[in-house]
């Protein structure tokens, strides 16, 4: 397969038209910072602003607002938010005691007026809306007798949310000021789709991401970021300030790749930040994809792993007690693990760092070319050069069985011997190789005294064996282990 990476040209745009577009950080940890641009034309003393276009979720103690030049410095004397937009539900309060017109349409949608006098609207700001009470022909109805008709939007209405500053300057100004600030309501996660032939472990690799807005603001041709990893982050935040610090970045494509690339990453302060190259228009309560990474030339072996002591009913246990219950382990399972492994290398087709996400897997049909799902599971946070293993289901035609052939203890207590036999039965019409996973779990100090097949130490209490097997084969695998606590 060939390696076609990442897609998407960004189309030129001056600087200056870049600087004056809306930008967003979005962490995924629904929060972000929102930037933009607040035309100011500032008389000598106090001069009253209004600004609606903030988003529904901001946190009003977290905006900055500043001259960007350093030129004109700004004092605000107080800062007021309302998000309290006009609504049906936020007029009938306004009209609270009067008697409203309703339309109200019959069965053959014919219009006609009804009288009613409105007792108690329901409307609540925080959203804890009552039903309304509508006295119509001097008795009460706990619901709107028709479609309301106002008549006006009153004085003190808003149609979207707003920022209303008294600010202080010694000098007439007129600039472009910068608002920054965070609201809540913006979040992004990261999936990534696996594509596999039928055989050989060739795949296609393929990275979204995935942006939604429920902020009560449409952003238009925003600049965005992603910050991945979490963020300490408490309610109400405080302002937050650009963090000083060098970056190190990479472009997310080959350096032979032709395309430019759709997003790029760069490490920041302890985190990772991903940066779209082209704008993006986000509207209120919508959910957009962009495709960050395409490779066709990632190599990802699928394993098998049989990992035969069943211990889930031994939840919670300590160390002391593991080694002190006779039938700790001895339960097995059958199941043989399906696994794909990868590394996360610019050798291997990727070597960029991966946001945590759902990973879904499919396979290839050789037969018609269709491709099946056959598995899905989550990664990390996974850094440039880490092994990536998952875990995507179990094996139909491969079968282990583990049991405790021998268990000794010595009379002080002092030492003990278990022995096991690990059979695994092939049912495909082609070899494997099945990793047997062995966990020493009765204390770190250990010996394995016999064994059938060689085996690797992967840590202080695992040993790993593995053992190939023919179409049809059975093999058997023994070892004995001494442990001790002098």
């Amino acid at each position: 397969m060939k390696n076609i990476r990442l897609i998407v040209v960004l189309a030129s745009a001056l600087p200056a038209l870049l600087a004056a577009q809306p930008s967003l950080t979005i962490y995924n940890q629904n929060f972000a910072v929102v930037r933009d641009q607040v035309p100011l034309d500032l008389q000598p003393g106090e001069n009253t602003v209004t600004y609606s276009g903030v988003t529904a979720q901001m946190e009003p103690d977290s905006v900055v607002l500043r001259d960007p030049t350093e030129k004109v410095a700004l004092k605000i004397l107080d800062q007021s938010y309302r998000a309290d937009t006009l609504s049906q539900g936020y007029l009938l309060s306004l009209n609270e005691g009067k008697t409203l017109d309703f339309i109200v349409r019959d069965k053959d949608a014919k219009e006609f007026i009804v009288k009613g006098k409105v007792i108690r609207s329901g409307y609540n700001p925080d959203g804890s809306n009552e039903q309304p009470i509508i006295e119509v022909n001097d008795q009460l109805r706990f619901s709107l007798p028709g479609e309301p008709e106002f008549p006006t939007l009153g004085d003190d209405t808003i149609l979207k949310p707003a920022l209303t500053w008294r600010l202080a300057t010694e000098t007439a100004a007129k600039l472009n000021a910068e608002i920054s600030y965070i609201t809540n309501g913006l979040t992004w996660q990261s999936a990534y789709n696996l594509v596999a032939p039928e055989k050989g472990d060739s795949i296609d690799f393929v990275g979204w991401v995935t942006m939604t807005n429920n902020s009560g603001k449409t952003f238009d041709g925003a600049m965005v970021k992603l910050m991945a990893g979490n963020v300490n982050k408490i309610q109400p935040a405080a302002p937050m300030y650009a963090r000083a610090g060098r970056a190190m970045g990479g472009a997310m494509y080959n350096a032979t790749d032709m395309m430019a690339p759709v997003v790029t990453e760069q490490a920041f302060d302890e985190y990772h930040l991903y940066t779209l190259t082209r704008p993006v228009t986000l509207h209120d309560r919508e959910t957009k994809q962009v495709e960050f990474v395409r490779s066709g030339n990632v190599t990802a072996q699928k394993i098998y792993v049989y990992d035969g002591a069943d211990t889930s009913n031994y939840g919670g246990m300590s160390s002391v007690s593991i080694r002190s219950t006779p039938d700790y382990g001895t339960q097995s399972n059958k199941r043989v693990w399906v696994m794909r492994e990868f590394k996360n290398s610019k050798d291997n087709g990727l070597g960029i760092p991966l946001p945590a996400g759902r990973v879904r897997f499919y396979r290839q049909d050789d037969a018609d070319g269709s491709i099946q799902f056959v598995g899905e599971n989550k990664i990390e946070h996974t850094p440039q050069d880490e092994v990536v293993r998952m875990y995507t289901g179990d094996a139909f035609d491969i079968v282990g069985e583990r049991t405790r052939t021998d268990y000794q203890l010595n009379n002080r207590g002092s030492t003990m011997t278990e022995s096991f036999q690990i059979k695994l039965r092939n049912h495909k019409t082609e070899p494997v190789e099945v990793r047997v996973v062995e966990h020493l779990y009765r204390w770190v100090n250990w010996d394995i005294t016999a064994k059938s097949d060689d085996f690797t130490k992967k840590d202080a209490q695992t040993a790993e064996f593995r053992v190939t097997l023919k179409p049809d084969e059975e093999k058997v695998i023994t070892y004995t282990v001494v442990y001790n606590w002098q």
